[in-house]
Order: C-alpha cells, then structure tokens, then sequence
C-alpha cells in the first residue's frame, strides 16, 4: 500500500480555532411561495456542497430544526419555515501520510476512538507540516483494525482539539454519524469538560467563574485577549475550583462552559494568574517567590520537566452516538506534571 494518501482534514484545523467555530450552523426561512417539499431535498438545493446522506445524518442526530424544534429528513418544508442545521465544518483535501506512531487509547468501538494526547505533541497537520502529528497516527492505527464499519468515515474526524503543549483527552469520531452526533454535543456545549491546572501565586476564592469574552489580540493576532464586552470578542465562561495550595502556587480544576481558543490560558491571566510555564501568556517567567539564585535555579529546573504550560485535559464526558448511554473517562496526570508537583511539595515540606 503506498504510504502516502489523500485524506480529508478540516479546514484551518488549528488550535487557533474557537470551538463553536468548527460547526457550521445554516439558518434558512422558506418564502412564502414554497411547494411542500422533502427538508432534506430543500436543503441540498440550498447547500449544493453538501451530500444527502450528511444533510440525513444531521437528521438522524436531531440537528435540523424547523422553529427550533428537530424534524425528520421526510419533513414536507411549508412556506414561512424558518429552519436551521448543525454541520461539522467544512473539509478541504490535504496529504496525510499514516505513520506508525504509539496512541494511548482510553476507549475505542466501532463508531468512535478517545486518546490521551501527550505533551508537546501537535493534532493535526497544516501546511508544511504533514508528520508527526495525532492524526497521521490514528490513520496509520485505522488503516490497520482487521475491520472497519461500513459506513467508516474514511478519516478522523475531529470535533475539538487541544494546543500542542496540552495533554489529555481527545475524541475522534469513526462514521459520519458519530462525528455529526458529536459536532451538536459540541454545538449544545454538553460535552463535560474537566482540565487540570498548574497556576502562578494564591488564587483567592476556592471556586470562582471567569465571565469575560475573549478574542484575538489586537496586537499579535496568534494569541488571544480579553476584552470588556461582546463587541470585541465573544463569550467565555470558565469555571474553576481549588484541588490544591502551595505558598506561591494553586493546583486548579478547570471546567469550560465554552470553548474559546485558548481560553483556560487566557482567562487565569486575567485574574492575575497564569498557567506556570505558558510561553504566549507569561507564564514562563519567575512572577512569584523569593529573589534568590536558589530560587531562580529551582524554578528553572521545573521549567525543564514540561514544556509549555501545565495543562491537562483530565476528564471528559458524552453521549455514545449510537447507543445513547453516557460515557465518562477520567486519566491520571501525566508523568512530568506529577513530578512538578512532587517537586513542589518536597521543596515546600522543608519550611513546615
């Protein structure tokens, strides 16, 4: 088998892309002069791009709504119908190649697959970067089941994703019908999302919320901002609560409301508090403590364990999409952040 192929990724697949823009949401309203017509032929004549076998998935998972309520793809469409659909985002081609690189596979059946992402390692491929990346390995782990679903999807099918130096969970869908199911979860923000969190100085309150909108920098548009109303940004919400606390540092448990591009990040900087060792958002640099070279030399030392922030993406909770039940799958920190965390503690348990 030659070991190059052409897949379907989607488009500006970046972590650089807010959540709740990796689904497209058509909204129509039928003129007054519509004949009855089947919903699913309405909306193929409307998006000539889609195929009908995705526009009745999206049926089948409930994401067309006719006056907000889910109709099915036999729906006779009558004039004045205002009718709106859910859809992953649009796919443009592009080269993957399948490279036999180790997964930590928490769950995987015939319809969907949950990896572990390590640290410092990249989702999907962009241009000029086509190796090494989570998906050319879950091509290679595809092509190699002994079998495939008939209505196997052909690709992953990714319906979120995490920054590079964020380790955790992932879901991939396998069949057209799970990503759709999934992309609505996603879209409905029912999707349960826990992160764990390593942060710079003493965060007050044990539990709090962080209502700000978020947007990209004005001034360097690869990061994000906050900003004080909807105008400049869009709504964030992140809910956080203390695990732990040591004299200069909080251990944080993150749970997203929205999906913001590197909200968590951004978000804790605002309250004065950074993910130790973010790069984009300054947590890579000595913000509390003693001014000491003992000091410095620790942190440093720290600072070499992991790269980028301490981030993980711990728990992760959904819908199976075939067969309804809830699934929930939590993991153990990684290696190199425990290790931060023994390191802290035994640097702290000689002042006690």
């Amino acid at each position: 088998m030659d070991k190059k192929i052409n897949q379907i990724v989607e488009e500006d697949f970046h972590s650089d892309v807010d959540q709740e823009e990796l689904y497209e949401h058509y909204k129509f309203k039928a003129d007054l002069g519509q004949d009855l017509l089947r919903i699913d032929k309405f909306l193929m004549d409307r998006m000539p791009n889609t195929s009908r076998n995705k526009i009745q998935n999206a049926a089948k998972n409930e994401t067309i709504l006719v006056f907000g309520k889910s109709v099915k793809p036999n729906y006779k469409v009558k004039p004045g119908d205002e009718i709106s659909i859910v859809l992953p985002y649009p796919i443009r081609e592009i080269e993957l190649i399948p490279q036999d690189i180790p997964i930590h596979i928490e769950y995987e059946d015939d319809e969907i697959i949950v990896v572990n992402k390590p640290t410092n390692q990249v989702v999907h491929p962009a241009y000029g970067n086509y190796k090494d990346t989570l998906l050319n390995a879950l091509v290679y782990h595809f092509e190699h089941l002994p079998s495939k679903k008939e209505n196997y999807y052909g690709r992953p099918g990714l319906v979120h994703r995490i920054d590079k130096n964020t380790s955790g969970l992932l879901i991939i869908a396998k069949t057209e019908n799970a990503l759709t199911h999934l992309a609505k979860q996603f879209y409905d923000k029912t999707i349960e999302r826990k992160y764990v969190a390593l942060v710079w100085g003493s965060v007050k309150q044990d539990k709090g919320t962080i209502d700000v909108p978020i947007g990209r920098s004005f001034k360097n548009r690869k990061i994000m901002n906050t900003f004080p109303d909807e105008q400049s940004g869009k709504r964030a919400v992140t809910h956080y609560t203390v695990i732990e606390r040591f004299p200069h540092f909080t251990l944080l448990e993150c749970q997203l409301e929205t999906g913001r591009t590197h909200q968590i990040r951004i978000h804790l900087k605002s309250i004065g508090h950074p993910l130790f060792n973010d790069p984009e958002y300054g947590g890579n640099k000595i913000l509390f403590g003693l001014n000491t070279q003992k000091w410095n030399l620790f942190i440093k030392n720290l600072m070499d364990i992991l790269p980028g922030q301490v981030l993980h993406a711990k728990t992760l909770g959904f819908t199976h999409p075939s067969t309804l039940n809830h699934i929930f799958l939590s993991t153990e920190l990684p290696i190199d952040f425990q290790q931060i965390l023994q390191k802290l503690k035994k640097y702290y348990s000689q002042f006690n």
